[in-house]
């Protein structure tokens, strides 16, 4: 981006140039600014380390609202068997055990409060148990971090401490707090507001007809504020993973950088690169002297062949192209191996047979006169020597 600028005239230095009110061109690079933004999405490896870490997208609402959806259910669905073996205990300790107050009468009361506890409310806590795990996996699956737990000294800086307080999340957790209690506190006022002038005639029934009436109220009541909590939880998991992913996003520089540590830095990997080729260069020079014939263009190309008894075609142990062709072939003459020029058959080879690969079917027959020629030169060879 170019701005424009205005050289005052009450400037020394414009007046020693002669630019006084002159304007002049400014170039502005936004790009300096944005690269220290975090406008990029968070990577998988990002979203990774910060699992590890715990940080996470879960919504403590949901959770709650689902604990208390089962726990109340759980409630109506045993009310009539948990009404009845507290109604029973409650008549069997007022006929037999307050006779005597005795450390047996004690040790016996305390046993049957365990008794009934266990009866009674132990499977409503299984329930809970069981829906805070599954809501808990649902959002987050299977994570066990230690991190968040373990000693930190920066979590005992008052600066800190305040910085946590007064966040921008701290707020907005306040904001949410404060619109979840306005909603429930509606939601009561609109349903008691009808069942409150009926309690007081609950005196002209009998205890478990009043009982009852005060459950089906306090179950009707509590359905309507979880169907509510239920509702904010939803909203709250999703805006807890948009937050999550704007705490995670990276600027362009934190990109690059986690791409250079992912993949390794360009100029490393050049250099392996090269590396690696001088070696499958050295390795295939070596198997030069071991070829048979040694097919050229006879400049550009060269491609060394070899054939062994059992072999099911002849096999490419080295090719190349310019330079790595003269050094194939000065290796190659070094060795005493035949050199021929068959243009061809040598720009052939060099395209369709990598190194270590044996000739196609369709060069066999150029390839059979050209090893059958050499057979004949060495025999010749041979024959005078």
């Amino acid at each position: 981006m170019i701005f424009t600028a205005e050289c005052p005239s009450s400037s020394r230095r414009c007046s020693n140039y002669g630019l006084e009110n002159e304007k002049f061109a400014v170039p502005f690079d936004l790009q300096l600014f944005a690269d220290g933004e975090k406008t990029e999405e968070p990577t998988a490896k990002k979203r990774a380390d910060a699992r590890n870490k715990g940080q996470v997208a879960r919504s403590q609402e949901l959770n709650a609202a689902f604990v208390l959806l089962i726990g109340f259910f759980s409630l109506k669905v045993l009310w009539e068997y948990i009404f009845d073996e507290i109604f029973l205990y409650t008549t069997y300790i007022f006929s037999h055990l307050m006779q005597n107050v005795d450390t047996e009468t004690v040790r016996q009361l305390f046993i049957g409060i365990i008794l009934l506890l266990v009866k009674t409310a132990f499977p409503v806590m299984c329930a809970i148990l069981l829906i805070g795990l599954v809501i808990n996996f649902y959002q987050v699956g299977l994570l066990f971090n230690t991190e968040s737990i373990g000693f930190n000294l920066d979590k005992l800086n008052p600066i800190n401490g305040f910085g946590r307080i007064f966040s921008k999340r701290s707020l907005v957790e306040l904001v949410k707090s404060l619109f979840k209690i306005a909603i429930i506190g509606f939601f009561l006022y609109n349903y008691l507001k009808d069942e409150i002038p009926l309690m007081p005639h609950f005196i002209y029934f009998d205890l478990p007809t009043s009982i009852q009436k005060i459950a089906d109220i306090i179950f009707a009541m509590a359905f309507q504020v979880i169907a509510v909590i239920i509702i904010l939880g939803v909203i709250d998991y999703v805006y807890q993973q948009w937050q999550t992913t704007q705490d995670l996003k990276m600027t362009k520089q934190e990109v690059k950088d986690e791409a250079k540590q992912s993949e390794g830095d360009p100029q490393i990997k050049g250099k392996i690169k090269q590396k690696q080729r001088e070696m499958a260069m050295a390795r295939m020079m070596q198997e030069v002297p071991k070829a048979d014939v040694i097919v050229t263009n006879p400049t550009h190309y060269a491609v060394a062949l070899q054939y062994k008894k059992g072999m099911a075609a002849p096999v490419v142990v080295a090719k190349g192209q310019d330079l790595v062709a003269r050094r194939i072939k000065i290796i190659g003459a070094e060795n005493g191996v035949v050199i021929v020029e068959n243009k061809p058959l040598a720009r052939a080879l060099y395209a369709a047979v990598e190194i270590g690969q044996a000739v196609p079917p369709e060069l066999y027959q150029s390839v059979a006169e050209v090893l059958a020629y050499v057979y004949r030169l060495k025999q010749k060879k041979y024959r005078y020597a």
